[in-house]
C-alpha cells in the first residue's frame, strides 16, 4: 500500500462514542474498504482487528485505543479507535490530544448517551473538529431526527444533516446525498459496491430531497458568510455541490457546525460516504493553527508549523510495555522529522533517548520505517524514560514543552497483594508496567495498614488490570473488595502559625511560618501561593530567602496530598504563605519544608475538615412498567432522580403492541453503585441496562461520615 506523504493529504482522526454505538464495527469496515484487511472482523465474534486484547475479544468492548494507517482517495488517514466505556476515558483523552479531527458515532435508537457527552466535551476542550455518524439505522426504533435533535439540545452542537435515509428500520438500504442529489445503495458481499442514482424532478422523493437540501443550505448560511451571501444574492437552488462541500469544510474546521452522516455499519451501509466526508471536511495538519510550546528556560511561547524541515517537536501520547521488545511509545510529530538511529531530547524528564526503531502501527502489528515526518503518528521501541504526555525534541534543539494531558483522578481502589512471597517481585513489575501504560491507574502504599492499593476509574477498569496481571504476567494476585476513593477538604478559613525549632543530629533547625487556609469552590482544585517577600527593595528587606520560601510552599503542597480524616487527598483548598521568620545561623530549606508541612497538617485539621465522595451521573434504560421499581431503588441508594424520558422501541409509539421504554437519569453516590449491575439485573429480570460517569464531588452527610470513617479504620 502506497501512502501519500503530502501534509495536505494527511487526516489524523479518531472514532469516538458511547459503548456499543458501533465504533469498532465502523473502524473494521474502514479497514476493509481501504484495503488494509481482506475480511471484515466482527466484534461479536471476537475477531475485530482493532480489538486485539484477549479481554476486548471476550467482552466485545474496546479497552485500549488502537492505531492504524490507511489510504482513501489519495489521502493518508491515521486512525485511532477509542474505547466507549467510562472506565477507559483516559484512552479517549490522550487520543484526542494528538488528533486533528474525529468521527463521533451515535446509536440511532439510543441517541446521545452519557459517555457520548463525556467524549464530546473532551473534544470541545481540545477544539477537535468533528463529524457525526448516526449508526444502526437498520434497528427497530431508529430515528434520525430524534438523534439530531439530541445533538443540538444535549451537546449544544449545530448539526447539519447532509444525507437522508433510504428505507426505514429493517428496510434501510442506503442514503441520499443531499449535496449531489443522488441515492447511494450498497451491494456486494460486504457492501463494497456503491451504486449511485441521480434523483431528478420526476423522482417521487425529489420534493423531500429539495426541502432537506434547502434546510442544509439555510443552516450553512447561518454560520458561513460566503454561503450566506450566495444564498441571499443567487438563491439556494444555484449553489453547487462543490460550493457546499467547501462551506462544510470551512465550518467544520472552524468548529461552527457538525456535518451529520447516516448508515448501518454492521450491514455495510454508509461507511464509504463517511470516508469521503473525512477527506472532504476534516482538516489536515496544515489547516489548523500552529501548535504552541513553552521554552523551559524563560517561559517564552513558541509556535510550530507542521514543516518536515523544521525543528523536531513531538508528543508521546501512549506507552505500551511489550514483554519482548520493552516500552513501545506512540507519538505524534508536530514539526520536523524523526529519523532512525537519531537521538531525541525529552525536556519533560531532562533525558535523551536513542531512536533504535521507528514503527508504523496497525493495531497490534508493526512495520519498520526509516522516518516519520510532521503531521504523522508512529511509535518507537526501547525508550527507557519517556512517559505519556512527554515532549520530544531534537537532541540539540531548545528545551521546549507542549501542554500535557488532563488525567482524571481515580474514583475507586482495591487492595492488592501477592499470594506468595515468590510472586511479589512479578506483581510489583506488573503494577509498575500498568502504571506506565495507563496514567489513570495509580498504585500507592497505605501508611496506616501497609497495604498496596491500586486505584482506577471504575470496577471494570481494575477488573481488567487484575485479569491482565494473571494472563500476561502469570501472577494470581489477592485483591480486596472495591472501595471508593474519597477526597477531603476544609469548610472554613483559618490562619495558622507554626514554629519549628528542633535539634537534629546535634544541630538546631529553626523555621517559623504563618499560613492562611481557605476553602475554594467545588471543582476548583488546590492553589498554593506565597505573598511573603523574597526580593529586597529599597527600605524593605526580604522577609525570607527565595529557596526557603519555595521549600515551605513545597511542604504545604505535600501536606495536601493526605487529609486529616482518613488520609485521602485534599481538594479545593487554597493555601498561602503570608509571613515567616528565620534564624541566620539555624534556618535551612529542610526546616522550612518541615514547618510548611506541619502547619498545613495542623491547619487542615482545625479548619473543619470534611469528607467528599464522588457523585456519578447515572442513566438507566428500562421497560416502562419497571420505572417505579428502579426509581425506588435509586432513591434508596441516596440517589436523586434528575429526569426521565420515555421513548418507543418501535417506529410508531401509538401502534398496537409498541414496546415503551424509560430513560431514568439520576445522580447517585459512587459508594452506593458498587455492585449495581447485579442488583439491576435481578430487579428487571435482565431487561434493564445502565451507564454512569463521574459527575462531581459532594460533601458526605455528617451522620454517614462517622460510619464511613469507622468502616475504613476497621472499628
Amino acid at each position: 500500500m502506497s501512502l501519500p506523504t503530502s501534509i495536505a493529504a494527511i487526516r489524523n482522526i479518531g472514532i469516538m462514542a458511547h459503548i456499543d454505538a458501533g465504533k469498532t464495527t465502523t473502524t473494521e469496515r474502514i479497514l476493509f474498504y481501504t484495503g488494509i484487511t481482506h475480511r471484515i472482523g466482527e466484534v461479536h465474534h471476537g475477531a475485530a482487528v482493532m480489538d486485539y486484547l484477549a479481554q476486548e475479544q471476550e467482552r466485545g468492548i474496546t479497552i485500549t485505543s488502537a492505531a492504524t494507517t490507511c489510504a482513501w482517495r489519495e489521502h493518508r488517514i491515521n486512525l485511532i479507535d477509542t474505547p466507549g466505556h467510562v472506565d477507559f476515558t483516559v484512552e479517549v483523552e490522550r487520543s484526542l490530544r494528538v488528533l486533528d479531527g474525529a468521527v463521533a458515532v451515535f446509536d440511532a435508537v439510543a441517541g446521545v448517551e452519557p459517555q457520548s457527552e463525556t467524549v464530546w466535551r473532551q473534544a470541545d476542550r481540545y477544539r477537535v473538529p468533528r463529524l457525526a455518524f448516526v449508526n444502526k439505522l437498520d434497528r427497530v426504533g431508529a430515528t434520525v431526527q430524534r438523534t439530531v435533535g439530541m445533538l443540538r439540545e444535549r451537546l449544544n452542537a449545530r448539526p447539519l444533516l447532509t444525507q437522508l435515509p433510504i428505507g426505514h428500520e429493517g428496510e434501510f438500504e442506503g442514503v441520499i446525498d443531499l449535496l449531489e442529489r443522488r441515492a447511494l445503495r450498497f451491494s456486494g458481499d460486504n457492501g463494497e459496491v456503491v451504486e449511485a442514482t441521480a434523483i431528478g424532478p420526476d423522482d417521487p422523493r425529489h420534493a423531500d430531497v429539495e426541502a432537506a437540501r434547502m434546510a442544509l443550505i439555510e443552516g450553512l448560511a447561518d454560520v458561513d458568510e460566503e454561503v450566506g451571501e450566495l444564498y441571499l444574492n443567487d438563491g439556494a437552488g444555484e449553489l453547487s455541490a462543490a460550493a457546499l462541500k467547501a462551506a462544510l469544510r470551512r465550518v467544520t474546521i472552524a468548529g461552527r457546525a457538525v456535518p451529520v452522516l447516516l448508515g448501518a455499519s454492521l450491514k455495510n451501509k454508509g461507511v464509504q460516504p463517511l470516508l469521503d466526508a473525512v477527506v472532504d471536511y476534516l482538516p489536515s495538519p496544515e489547516d489548523l493553527p500552529p501548535v504552541e510550546a513553552v521554552r523551559v528556560k524563560d517561559g517564552e511561547r513558541l509556535r510550530f508549523r507542521p514543516d518536515p524541515a523544521g525543528p523536531l517537536l513531538a508528543l508521546a501520547f501512549k506507552v505500551i510495555v511489550d514483554p519482548h521488545r520493552g516500552p513501545l511509545v506512540f507519538f505524534r510529530v508536530y514539526s520536523g522529522t524523526l529519523r532512525l538511529r537519531s537521538a531525541v531530547g525529552n525536556p519533560t524528564r531532562k533525558r535523551k533517548e536513542k531512536v533504535q526503531k521507528v514503527l508504523q502501527i496497525h493495531a497490534n502489528k508493526t512495520a519498520e520505517i526509516e522516518d516519520v515526518s510532521a503531521g504523522n503518528i508512529a511509535a518507537s521501541v526501547g525508550w527507557k524514560f519517556t512517559m505519556t504526555g512527554d515532549t520530544l525534541v531534537g537532541s540539540d534543539d531548545d528545551d521546549v514543552v507542549l501542554p500535557g494531558l488532563e488525567i482524571p483522578e481515580p474514583v475507586i481502589f482495591r487492595s492488592v497483594e501477592a499470594k506468595t512471597a515468590a510472586d511479589q517481585g512479578a506483581l510489583d513489575d506488573a503494577l509498575a508496567r500498568f502504571q506506565r501504560e495507563d496514567p489513570s491507574f495509580t498504585v500507592r502504599e497505605d501508611k496506616d495498614s501497609g497495604q498496596t492499593l491500586m486505584a482506577g476509574q471504575g470496577e471494570l477498569h481494575l477488573e481488567v488490570i487484575v485479569d491482565r496481571i494473571l494472563r500476561e504476567h502469570r501472577v494470581e494476585p489477592r485483591v480486596g473488595k472495591p472501595q471508593v476513593a474519597y477526597r477531603e477538604t476544609i469548610t472554613r478559613a483559618i490562619r495558622k502559625e507554626l514554629v519549628y525549632d528542633r535539634e537534629i543530629g546535634g544541630k538546631r533547625q529553626f523555621a517559623k511560618v504563618v499560613i492562611e487556609l481557605r476553602p475554594r469552590a467545588r471543582g476548583a482544585g488546590n492553589e498554593v501561593t506565597r505573598s511573603v517577600r523574597t526580593d529586597a527593595a529599597p527600605g524593605r528587606p526580604a522577609q525570607l530567602q527565595r529557596a526557603w520560601a519555595d521549600a515551605a510552599v513545597e511542604g504545604i503542597r505535600d501536606a495536601l496530598t493526605r487529609g486529616p480524616i482518613l488520609g485521602f487527598a485534599m481538594v479545593d483548598v487554597g493555601a498561602e504563605l503570608v509571613d515567616a521568620a528565620y534564624d541566620e545561623h539555624d534556618s535551612s530549606e529542610a526546616a522550612f519544608r518541615a514547618a510548611g508541612t506541619m502547619a498545613a497538617i495542623e491547619g487542615t485539621a482545625e479548619a473543619g475538615a470534611a469528607l467528599l465522595e464522588p457523585m456519578m451521573a447515572v442513566e438507566v434504560v428500562i421497560p416502562e412498567e419497571l420505572t417505579g421499581t428502579v426509581v425506588s431503588d435509586l432513591n434508596g441508594r441516596r440517589g436523586q432522580v434528575t429526569g426521565m424520558e420515555p421513548f418507543a422501541l418501535g417506529s410508531d409509539p401509538n401502534a398496537t403492541g409498541a414496546a415503551l421504554a424509560q430513560i431514568v437519569r439520576a445522580e447517585v453516590p459512587l459508594a452506593e453503585m458498587v455492585g449495581y449491575a447485579t442488583a439491576l439485573r435481578s430487579a428487571t429480570k435482565g431487561r434493564g441496562s445502565y451507564t454512569m460517569r463521574y459527575g462531581r464531588d459532594a460533601e458526605v452527610p455528617s451522620d454517614l461520615e462517622r460510619g464511613i470513617v469507622q468502616k475504613i479504620r476497621g472499628y
